[in-house]
């Protein structure tokens, strides 16, 4: 099992987590749950930021500030693991995230 560093950098949303108001995004409602499952079963933490909460961490981060000014929000969410860009514009899945865990899934560059 790897130690990778996960980070899930989400688009802007009303709250952390983006679970609130009357019409939650079902794909929000997964990424939280995979997110919860993964800590809860393999004690792996993925951190999570929120633009306009954690903004600092975007500029932080030059593969996601390159993909912010490319493609403005809609490159939200970006998946970072170990300080490299594996998934834009859509969260990743519990079996993504586990093998971003394990290691075990090259990042795909194009």
């Amino acid at each position: 099992m790897g130690n990778n560093n996960i980070e899930i950098f989400d688009p802007p949303m009303c709250c952390p987590g983006g679970l609130c108001g009357p019409a939650i995004d079902p794909a929000l409602l997964d990424v939280s749950e995979a997110v919860l499952r993964l800590k809860n079963e393999r004690g792996i933490e993925v951190k999570r930021y929120l633009l306009q909460q954690d903004g600092q961490k975007f500029f932080q981060n030059p593969e996601v500030m390159s993909l912010l000014k490319e493609k403005g929000t809609n490159a939200l969410p970006v998946t970072v693991v170990n300080g490299k860009v594996v998934k834009q514009g859509a969260y990743p899945s519990y079996e993504e995230l586990c093998s971003y865990a394990e290691g075990s899934l090259l990042t795909q560059r194009s």
